[in-house]
């Protein structure tokens, strides 16, 4: 339960406990349960839409949001795992493969956090090392060797910043995938699904498309990190989620991305399969639309789609 939530839980804990009273001695009229019904309700719509930045990034982070490996089955007829990067070892933070939605062939790479404990360690919590990027990029050449197009899950709270990372090339690993999903002609369609920070999720983030789920965020820096940089009080997270302008709207007037797709009220945890079909139903239908261009034009639609990113005014001395 989320710190903005506790209200409704309260109102929902009471009218349950009213349920369960009158099923032993009917004090309540049906009328006035019903009553209170519509008022949890208006409280829903009060509290969820006037959620601040900060309070939607602690829904973005919600344990039971559904992390990658969730679309990958909801949203897939089939899907067959491809491992390792052929030069270090399997980057498990990770997930890419081949894969069928609605009746049409997709490679898949995705950024996967992991749900509990056991898991998060396994995924180093969603932070790629190098050989992640590599192993994406594999995945992705394949995909343009066999004219398939490419779907991109992110979620993560930036790429792995261990010695370990830097001593294997993170940077270089991540420019690579910059400068070749920037040429690779075939479609790629790009969804953030949860966190996007940094070159971390840019990595993986080049695609002729860009779609971004309502609660996700995007940005160059967790709130936490702007933070601790620019007010050297990371305790000023708040502050920092609301100028870095990360949330969607944001983005899409930005041009960074080019679709908001709608959550259920209070977020993706509350009613997942609402998520995938509205995810699904944006990536095959942005597949079919960009299958149809040559790939020329494919090719230019994206050089310019991410030239034109950014603003900047000229001063006069």
């Amino acid at each position: 339960m989320l710190d903005h939530e506790k209200q409704i839980h309260d109102h929902e804990k009471t009218i349950a406990q009213l349920k369960e009273q009158n099923k032993v001695n009917g004090i309540w009229s049906d009328e006035e349960i019903v009553k209170l019904e519509k008022k949890l309700e208006v409280l829903k719509s009060q509290v969820y839409s006037q959620l601040s930045p900060w309070e939607r990034v602690a829904i973005c982070r919600h344990p039971n949001r559904p992390r990658s490996i969730d679309y990958i089955k909801n949203i897939c007829e089939n899907f067959t795992e491809i491992f390792g990067d052929r030069l270090f070892r399997d980057d498990q933070a990770i997930v890419a493969g081949l894969g069928i939605i609605g009746g049409q062939k997709f490679v898949i790479i995705a950024q996967e956090k992991g749900c509990d404990t056991e898991s998060r360690l396994y995924r180093n919590f969603g932070m790629p090392h190098p050989e992640g990027y590599r192993k994406a990029l594999r995945v992705m050449k394949l995909a343009e060797k066999f004219n398939l197009p490419i779907l991109s899950l992110l979620d993560t709270p930036g790429a792995y910043p261990g010695l370990t990372a830097e001593e294997r090339g993170q940077g270089v690993a991540i420019a690579t995938n910059l400068l070749e999903m920037a040429n690779l002609k075939t479609p790629i369609v790009v969804v953030l699904i949860g966190e996007g920070c940094s070159g971390g999720a840019l990595g993986m983030g080049v695609g002729d498309v860009v779609g971004m789920l309502e609660h996700a965020y995007y940005s160059v820096i967790s709130p936490e990190g702007c933070a601790s940089i620019l007010w050297r009080d990371a305790s000023k997270n708040e502050e920092a989620a609301k100028t870095l302008k990360m949330q969607a709207e944001h983005l899409l007037e930005f041009g960074v991305v080019d679709k908001i797709i709608e959550e259920p009220q209070g977020g993706a945890h509350h009613d997942p399969q609402v998520v995938y079909e509205g995810v699904k139903k944006f990536v095959t239908k942005e597949a079919k639309r960009l299958g149809k261009i040559s790939v020329e034009d494919l090719l230019e639609k994206r050089y310019q789609k991410f030239r034109k990113l950014g603003a900047f005014k000229v001063g006069c001395k």
